[in-house]
């Protein structure tokens, strides 16, 4: 068995967020002066933990986040930044670049919620979680790789009782104070919004006690963060996660005026 830490964090603010143009993967955008400072905050905020593992879109916007995440951390700046195209922003085909409000006069004379529709040319959510789940099963692969030597136990054997709930105090280390394995991903507000939705409604994730659903589906701010202590085995037919616990979703502490002020 091996239990990781996961941190996803969406990418800073860039013109096009601020305009309420979409982006997709067509059109890759730097981030705003905006941005480098929200981006600047959250590593601040973050900048005590340990990653081990960094993976990172390989838009632009992602990738400067990332970067400056690290460059803001006492322990990872070392860590290898992994750029992977699964982890782009959900495509939007003819909508790209447009306002959008456009996505939403499409979405409506299609009959479908906004959220729902695939403008021509553009991704499913479908196909949006397909990605995900093909990025977790390189991510769990990995983990194990790297990580899972050592007191790890077979499936036939059993395994451990459930892990404990993790102790949420509204820090920066929250759920993460005794798992040395932690992933960060930097991705974008779309495949973030699909991918949570995959592991709390699919993989049937524990979230804490008065999470509102609401919350867990609501849009991810910019630089946002959501974390999760993904707990894998080893199985014949490949790594699987047995256990999954939401620590906290879309945080955005580092975001608080008095908090940008310090930075």
């Amino acid at each position: 068995m091996l239990s990781f830490a996961l941190t996803i964090v969406r990418h800073g603010e860039t013109q096009y967020n601020r305009d309420k143009l979409l982006q997709g993967q067509g059109i890759d955008t730097l981030l705003s002066d905006t941005g480098h400072q929200q981006a600047a905050a959250a590593g601040q905020y973050l900048r005590d933990l340990h990653f081990t593992n960094v993976f990172v879109s390989n838009l632009q916007r992602a990738v400067q986040t990332a970067e400056i995440i690290l460059g803001n951390n006492l322990h990872s700046s070392a860590t290898e930044m992994i750029s992977d195209p699964l982890l782009r922003e959900r495509g939007f085909g003819v909508a790209e670049g447009r306002p959008k409000e456009h996505l939403k006069n499409m979405a409506n004379a299609a009959g479908q919620a906004c959220r729902d529709y695939t403008p021509p040319g553009g991704e499913t959510l479908e196909q949006v979680k397909t990605r995900f789940k093909k990025f977790l099963r390189s991510l769990y692969q990995r983990m194990l790789e790297e990580h899972g030597s050592g007191d790890q136990r077979s499936a036939s054997t059993s395994g451990p009782s459930e892990p404990e709930q993790p102790v949420i105090a509204g820090l920066a280390n929250d759920g993460v104070q005794s798992v040395p394995v932690h992933t960060l991903i930097v991705s974008h507000g779309a495949f973030i919004r699909v991918s949570v939705r995959h592991l709390v409604e699919d993989l049937q994730c524990r979230l804490p006690a008065g999470l509102k659903m609401s919350q867990v589906f609501s849009p991810c701010p910019n630089t946002g963060i959501s974390r999760f202590i993904i707990t894998l085995r080893r199985e014949e037919s490949g790594p699987r996660a047995s256990h999954i616990q939401c620590v906290f979703i879309n945080r955005k502490d580092h975001l608080d005026d008095s908090f940008m002020r310090c930075i």
